[in-house]
């Protein structure tokens, strides 16, 4: 462990996923193909979006896009890390890059849970009130959205960041993590932190688990509304919602547990932080894309195009 002037610790050991070297080959295989997946998946996303004039237009996949940009972010604050501890003994990470790392995945984290708020509010005033569906989801609104997603997920992060950069470090330095975050992290502290935890629960806990109650009472009165719709407009409807409640449920569980429970650790920690950083953003361009006409038509113009270009003149 270094330290500087035998008080202060200047870096963290990550301690990963297993210790076992048969494990972690095999690990780092799987976690390679998934952040292929993740890349490829978002950024096909992002290229189907802005390529389609109509998909751009529309203020659905107008936060899809910023949703997937999220994504591919958020996967390449933490699982280049992951990797690189598969190939060492001793993963190590800079105390300045364990901040780094916190400030990145909150402001990431955090802007990722009020774009989902926001398109749940997309999709309220599409089935609930489609008359008036373009005046009110009109672009300058669109845009002021995504522009508040950000700054309330930077203000979310900075939070984070005070919360940790003011705490003593001078004795244990191992996170039993892949990636540093705010629980592992304030556990190594030379101080009691129990007003840290509590305020750490104030930010991030209250903040997962209000936006994810928000959420559902948001798709449950979607879902009362369809009840009242035609069958072929309900079909779409319903398709549409369950793509995002899914995805919210993949990304919310995970956070209120993590979050919501401060003063304790348990060794499922791991696993839940795995499905947030890594499946996921995985997962989400399937769910969308599969269950999405109008991203199967984007996706086929796309390749058609990219077909077209390579086709000698």
């Amino acid at each position: 462990m270094k330290k500087e002037n035998d008080s202060k610790v200047t870096e963290f050991v990550l301690l990963g996923l297993s210790s076992s070297w048969e494990l972690q080959l095999f690990l780092m295989f799987m976690f390679s193909l998934f952040y292929v997946a993740i890349i490829v998946g978002n950024l096909l996303i992002i290229v189907a979006v802005r390529a389609d004039i109509h998909l751009l237009q529309s203020p659905m996949y107008y936060f899809l896009g910023h949703l997937s940009f999220i994504d591919l972010c958020l996967s390449c604050v933490t699982v280049p890390k992951l990797l690189e501890g598969f190939l060492q003994q001793a993963n190590t990470i800079s105390f300045s890059g364990c901040l780094a790392q916190i400030y990145f995945l909150h402001f990431l984290g955090g802007s990722e849970m009020f774009l989902l708020t926001v398109m749940a509010y997309d999709r309220y005033v599409a089935i609930c009130d489609p008359l008036h569906y373009l005046t009110v989801m009109n672009h300058k609104l669109c845009l002021l959205s995504v522009v508040a997603c950000w700054c309330g997920g930077f203000i979310h992060s900075i939070t984070q960041v005070i919360l940790v950069i003011q705490l003593p470090f001078c004795g244990p330095n191992e996170l039993d993590n892949f990636y540093c975050d705010v629980p592992q992290v304030i556990k190594l502290a030379c101080m009691d932190t129990y007003m840290v935890e509590v305020l750490m629960v104030s930010n991030s806990g209250l903040l997962s688990l209000i936006c994810f109650l928000v959420l559902l009472i948001s798709y449950a009165v979607i879902l009362i509304t369809l009840r009242t719709q035609l069958h072929l407009r309900q079909s779409k409807a319903f398709s549409t919602c369950a793509s995002h409640v899914t995805v919210v449920s993949l990304i919310f569980v995970p956070c209120v547990f993590i979050y919501l429970r401060p003063f304790c650790t348990f060794s499922v920690d791991k696993l839940f932080s795995v499905f947030y950083t890594v499946i996921t953003p995985m997962l989400n361009p399937f769910i969308y894309t599969l269950r999405n006409t109008d991203m199967k038509i984007a996706m086929k113009k796309l390749r058609k195009k990219s077909c077209a270009s390579l086709l000698p003149c």
